[in-house]
């Protein structure tokens, strides 16, 4: 009798070990593409995400406009209202939203940080309203140090315009929308447990119920949308090609065939679609290390650009300030958008807040980018580069 007992609870012992092992066993398959469907249509919907990219692209567009466009009108694109006539494209008037009010909105990082929040709306505020105020008066006189206004780049190239101290508002604007905007929403938000979890999520995915009027569940839906925020202004975003709006889509893009980097476009893309396919499998195990792994990767992709633009700085700052100015104008904007990034299996950024202002101030400390030294961008570049898996070298070629 005791042999039969220790037989069966070798028997069991073994069974829950295996039972264990199969918990962390990844079964879900990813389909080709991020295809997925419901009864024969579609369950994927990220069209709040197309609508605020195009809302964003026409707002940078119209910051380069200083015959048509007015404070209040580039506040109008910032903070659309519903029905207002802000947009060329006739069809975003009629929608109910804005980018505003998804800046800096994220449930992990600010739901309890109103302040910050506040302040970071403020930031995007301040530059428009800098645009209209400082840099559009004097679009055709020339810039100096203490002088807002125009510069060409060496050799009768690209023209930029300047704030008093080098900076191009609009390239702030646009990059430190990729991380207040797009990289918060994605990351901070749609990918978070809080949100994909909320209320009846779990229950109503497992048992395919789908919210009310739509053909796809809750949980699916919010997946979704992070998709949507790089990849919903594609013209087929199943088979994503870049270069499809000025924002993290542009960016991601820009790794294609780097020799560094450039597994990491696939490596994004592969994660969404395996998320999203363990979401449908009811496999959240393998849902959230896809969540980490974007986390990562999109993180880093922030961290890469802003020493990137540091270091191509470095070789024109001499003697061709204008290439200069408007690398370090995009290097200020992802330095920006560091303080939205996150690391995996945690709830902080790579850079906090405080680090980051510390950043700009260094940037725009007496006259700004006309005192800056290559030895103070490369002591900046190695800061940041410290915080992720790549090295200054690889970043700033």
């Amino acid at each position: 009798m005791k042999k039969v007992i220790l037989s069966l609870a070798i028997v069991a012992s073994l069974m829950s070990c295996s039972s264990s092992e199969e918990e962390n066993v990844v079964n879900t398959v990813a389909p080709a593409t991020y295809s997925f469907e419901r009864g024969g249509e579609t369950s994927v919907s990220f069209s709040g995400q197309t609508t605020r990219i195009r809302m964003a692209d026409e707002l940078a567009k119209g910051l380069l406009k200083p015959d048509s466009e007015t404070l209040a009108s580039l506040n109008a694109k910032f903070a659309h209202t519903e029905g207002a006539a802000s947009f060329a494209e006739v069809a975003l008037n009629a929608s109910s939203k804005n980018v505003k009010s998804k800046v800096a909105a994220s449930r992990d990082f600010f739901s309890a940080n109103t302040t910050d929040a506040a302040a970071i709306k403020a930031d995007f505020d301040s530059w428009i309203a800098a645009q209209v105020n400082d840099v559009f008066p004097n679009w055709n006189v020339d810039a100096a140090k203490g002088v807002a206004g125009q510069m060409q780049e060496a050799g009768g190239g690209a023209t930029r315009w300047v704030n008093a101290k080098g900076l191009e508002y609009d390239q702030a604007i646009v990059k430190g929308l990729i991380g207040g905007l797009m990289l918060d929403q994605m990351l901070n938000n749609y990918l978070s447990t809080s949100v994909l979890d909320e209320a009846s999520n779990v229950e109503d995915n497992n048992g395919d119920v789908t919210a009310s009027g739509k053909n796809y569940t809750t949980m699916e839906h919010k997946w979704d949308e992070a998709f949507g925020y790089l990849y919903g202004n594609e013209a087929n975003p199943e088979v994503p090609v870049f270069g499809a709006d000025s924002y993290l889509n542009k960016y991601v893009g820009r790794l294609v065939g780097d020799d560094d980097f450039g597994a990491k476009p696939k490596e994004i893309y592969d994660a969404f679609k395996l998320g999203r396919a363990a979401i449908v499998a009811k496999d959240y195990a393998t849902r959230d290390i896809q969540a980490n792994i974007l986390r990562e990767k999109i993180s880093e992709i922030i961290g890469i650009r802003a020493v990137y633009y540091l270091q191509q700085a470095k070789s024109t700052l001499a003697n061709d300030k204008a290439t200069a100015f408007h690398d370090l104008s995009e290097g200020y904007g992802f330095i920006y958008s560091l303080q939205f990034t996150r690391q995996p299996n945690t709830n902080v950024p790579y850079f906090t807040k405080a680090e980051v202002d510390a950043f700009l101030s260094t940037l725009m400390a007496g006259d700004g980018f006309w005192d800056l030294t290559n030895e103070k961008l490369d002591e900046m570049s190695a800061t940041i580069a410290s915080k992720f898996k790549f090295t200054v070298t690889e970043a700033g070629s």
